[in-house]
């Protein structure tokens, strides 16, 4: 018997399940900062080893030719302030992970061209970054755009990764 994850088709329930019961506690100490150095590896490992079934189930539902992706990213909207060279826009994001952001614009910017951003974050100060434009997809005169993050600090990085696995236990609910 397999799970779905968004479009995605998983591991099995048994690992998946054993995976998430593991990581639920240590995740809520690492968020409540409750977490020892020795716990605090324990929970890092857990969420490398949770990521790494997760982004293998991406990968086997990827189409011939596309890439695989190198952070796992969920599906959440969150408010997005980008200020561009011509001008500040705001947009919602769509997909979210480490690693950077989609979201859909208005107009397409140029691919290459790097923004300072401003991302509403649930429980805390607006995230502020720098982000390259590394993808657009025009559709229905609208663009699909992706963004990497620059110059992430670790900080940042890490409040990503718990809010990404937030959304990831949120999904699986009382698994």
């Amino acid at each position: 018997m397999s799970v779905r994850i968004g479009f995605y088709q998983v591991i099995s329930r048994m690992d998946l399940t054993e995976s998430l019961k593991e990581f639920r506690c240590l995740h809520q100490g690492a968020k409540a900062g409750t977490l020892g150095p020795p716990d605090l590896a324990t929970y890092r490992a857990a969420r490398d080893k949770l990521a790494r079934q997760l982004l293998t189930a991406q990968h086997l539902a990827l189409p011939p030719g596309k890439r695989q992706r190198r952070s796992l990213r969920v599906a959440r909207a969150l408010l997005l302030e980008l200020e561009f060279q011509d001008g500040t826009v705001r947009a919602t994001t769509l997909q979210l992970s480490s690693g950077g952001l989609a979201a859909l614009l208005a107009s397409a910017p140029q691919i290459g061209e790097v923004v300072k951003l401003s991302l509403g974050i649930p429980g805390g100060q607006p995230l502020q970054a720098d982000a390259r434009v590394v993808a657009v997809k025009e559709h229905l005169g609208n663009a699909m755009t992706s963004f990497q993050f620059l110059g992430l600090g670790e900080a940042e990085a890490e409040r990503l990764e718990k809010f990404v696995f937030d959304a990831v236990l949120e999904y699986f609910g009382g698994v």
